[in-house]
């Protein structure tokens, strides 16, 4: 919210800035209201609200050339029969293998390779990995690239690189 004051001067007590003009009038001491427009914050009660939220996404919808995009629903059971719950023993390198491998059997006319990776990939995730890509901010992922690099540092840290190399490096 911005606040502009009419280039006369300013309310000075609680009582003259009290005071409102009439339709119509101008008053001298009238303080003018400007509404600017931001970005609605999730808050704490927006999450123990027993109203339905909207659905917002942390991957952001790439633009595309396409009209509408429809993916066979086959193409989404695939995905969801490799699905990444980000659990210790799971490799993310076979997950975003499989995955891309899967995307990369179809094709659609004005739809780039990374938008239909990016739309569909929480379609591949559940469990821990849902919940952990739904944490940041609505359409704070705007690149596959992006995604890739957070979830690869997210699930296979530089300390699991370290100690495969290292068991590697002693072993007898």
């Amino acid at each position: 919210m911005e606040v502009a004051a009419t280039p006369e001067e300013e309310p000075r007590s609680s009582e003259a800035s009290a005071s409102f003009p009439i339709a119509g009038q101008s008053h001298p001491n009238f303080v003018e209201v400007i509404m600017v427009e931001e970005p609605r914050r999730v808050t704490l009660e927006d999450y123990s609200s027993s109203t339905v939220p909207q659905f917002f996404s942390s991957i952001a919808r790439p633009e595309v050339q396409a009209q509408t995009i429809t993916y066979p629903p086959s193409l989404i059971q695939l995905i969801q029969n490799n699905l990444f719950h980000g659990l210790p023993n799971e490799d993310p390198y076979a997950h975003l293998t499989s995955y891309i491998e899967i995307c990369n059997t179809i094709r659609l006319a004005g739809v780039p390779e990374d938008a239909i990776r990016l739309s569909l990939f929480s379609f591949s995730l559940s469990g821990e990995a849902k919940r952990w890509i739904h944490s940041f901010k609505r359409n704070s992922l705007k690149t596959w690239d992006e995604v890739v690099k957070k979830s690869l540092k997210k699930y296979f840290p530089e300390s699991k690189t370290t100690e495969g190399k290292a068991a590697i490096s002693s072993f007898h």
